[in-house]
């Protein structure tokens, strides 16, 4: 019976005992379930320790001794940007970029002490330009843009330091002339710092203000004016900053002395430009910004030849 069914059906194969024996294949197979990752926060600890690495680059970056151009972009950068919402209150944004720049020189010429006293001046000066800001706008004696700073201003200011910072990272004159570039730079900042400071107070609170030639009684905000409370307030803005350079270790005692000296001279001789040639025919060139530099450069000027001349080193 079995032999007539097998015979008789058109496939015999079908009911064959044997399996059915495919040909060997030229690659293994592989299984269908995969084995799991026996250890699966080993990606979470390489994240970690590349973090880590990086971490600890940036902060040997940030700590390198003399300062490079690479750390002091990036403590400008990271400085910046934590401190974004005061550099926005007292600059615009092209303000912004030009401080950038200034602040990274710096941080290359002179390291942190010297940034530190460049952000000590931005803080008190941008206060000073805040005080009675309302009145100031109403008498038509306030700065621009509700005391924003704009290129021309920053640029203005530092003019002075900038040349020295780039003296002192060509190192011309060597180590024997490094404390004088350094001088300099402090000098022509407390000037500049005095001369905002005693301009702002003078508009806030001066009483009676006088034409620095003549002493003629003139209103507020006049080129060349002073008031006894602005002139005070310059002075003690001068005294303070020269202290905090000499606190940083940027000046001697004796030196910190010869930069607040220097910055009055300055100041008195740029209160003289102000009142006989600024606004003048012939000197329409002659704005803020062009006497501003004139400052700065007299006070960073006197200040190292004071120190030749009566420290004598």
């Amino acid at each position: 019976m079995a032999l007539m069914i097998s015979s008789t059906l058109p496939f015999p194969l079908l009911l064959s005992p044997k399996r059915h024996q495919f040909p060997l294949l030229p690659f293994p197979l592989k299984p269908l379930i995969t084995k799991s990752n026996p250890n699966p926060s080993s990606k979470m600890v390489v994240r970690a320790q590349s973090f880590e690495t990086l971490a600890s680059g940036a902060v040997n970056l940030l700590q390198s001794n003399p300062a490079t151009w690479h750390s002091a972009l990036l403590s400008n950068l990271l400085i910046f940007l934590l401190g974004s919402p005061i550099l926005v209150s007292g600059l615009s944004p092209s303000g912004i970029a030009s401080a950038f720049l200034l602040g990274t020189l710096t941080w290359r010429a002179f390291g942190p002490s010297g940034f530190l006293l460049v952000a000590t001046y931005f803080v008190i000066g941008t206060a000073a330009t805040k005080v009675k800001m309302a009145q100031k706008e109403a008498q038509g004696v306030a700065e621009k843009r509700k005391g924003r700073r704009g290129p021309g201003s920053v640029i203005g200011s530092s003019a002075a330091g900038c040349v020295c910072a780039v003296l002192m990272i060509n190192k011309v004159g060597g180590e024997a002339f490094a404390q004088l570039w350094r001088l300099g730079f402090v000098a022509s900042f407390c000037t500049k710092l005095s001369d905002t400071v005693s301009s702002e107070i003078g508009k806030a609170y001066g009483r009676i203000t006088y034409l620095v030639t003549n002493f003629k009684v003139v209103p507020r905000g006049t080129e060349g004016a002073v008031s006894l409370e602005g002139t005070f307030a310059g002075l003690l803005a001068a005294i303070a900053l020269a202290f905090v350079g000499c606190l940083l270790g940027d000046v001697t005692a004796s030196e910190a002395i010869v930069c607040v000296i220097a910055s009055q001279i300055a100041n008195l001789g740029e209160s003289i430009i102000g009142a006989v040639l600024q606004e003048k025919e012939g000197f329409q060139w002659l704005n803020n910004d062009v006497v501003n530099v004139i400052n700065i450069s007299m006070g960073s000027i006197l200040a190292v030849l004071m120190q030749q001349l009566i420290l004598g080193h």
